[in-house]
């Protein structure tokens, strides 16, 4: 019986003094092996890697407060940051900036540059556009566009230049994302905790 106290008590002098490194440990080679397909692909060109690298650790997150469900509102939370990621994705694969795009049809012809015989120069042609029903797709945006075009990012000088409105506000839903995920995270972020 005193053995097995004095095994009790040398089981818990070790599991408190040594036990929670090794769990600690584990847990870094852990986190080592589920970044590493992340981190190898880092580079530092553009936005498009901060972004991943946000995604990644919302959704980690995302599944740790969820699976665990410790608090009342961990389910919530984790499907808000689980939002934070979709709209990081539209923002990484450009849905919104690029939209536009799919309303109208142009010819793309590279052409020889007479003075440089090496370079090109890029022709676009428009073939079709249908951008008035983009524009009845985004009634409010258009109405803003029109309504200020001195303040819009691609200046329009024509009030019937049709392609630069649609421009202006793809990029306006495009800015507009953005805001919403920063003012997700502003506000929420410090109850994400477990």
């Amino acid at each position: 019986m005193k053995n097995n106290i004095i095994y009790i008590q040398i089981s818990k002098w070790l599991w408190d003094n040594i036990g929670w490194q090794i769990r600690n440990i584990y847990r870094s080679i852990q986190n080592l092996i589920r970044w590493f397909p992340v981190i190898c692909k880092d580079r530092d060109w553009d936005q498009h890697f901060i972004w991943e690298i946000l995604k990644t650790k919302l959704k980690h997150q995302s599944q740790y407060i969820g699976d665990r469900d410790s608090h009342t509102r961990a389910k919530y939370d984790s499907e808000r940051m689980m939002w934070c990621v979709r709209l990081i994705n539209k923002i990484q694969e450009e849905t919104y900036s690029s939209e536009y795009m799919d309303y109208h049809k142009s010819n793309y012809n590279w052409l020889d540059i007479e003075d440089k015989p090496d370079y090109k120069q890029l022709e676009i042609e428009e073939v079709s556009n249908n951008f008035n029903d983009y524009f009845l797709k985004h009634p409010l945006e258009y109405k803003r566009v029109i309504n200020n075009p001195a303040k819009q990012t691609w200046a329009i000088e024509d009030i019937n230049d049709s392609n630069r409105i649609a421009m202006n506000i793809s990029y306006n839903r495009e800015r507009r994302a953005k805001k919403i995920l920063f003012t997700l995270l502003e506000r929420h972020i410090d109850f994400w905790w477990e």
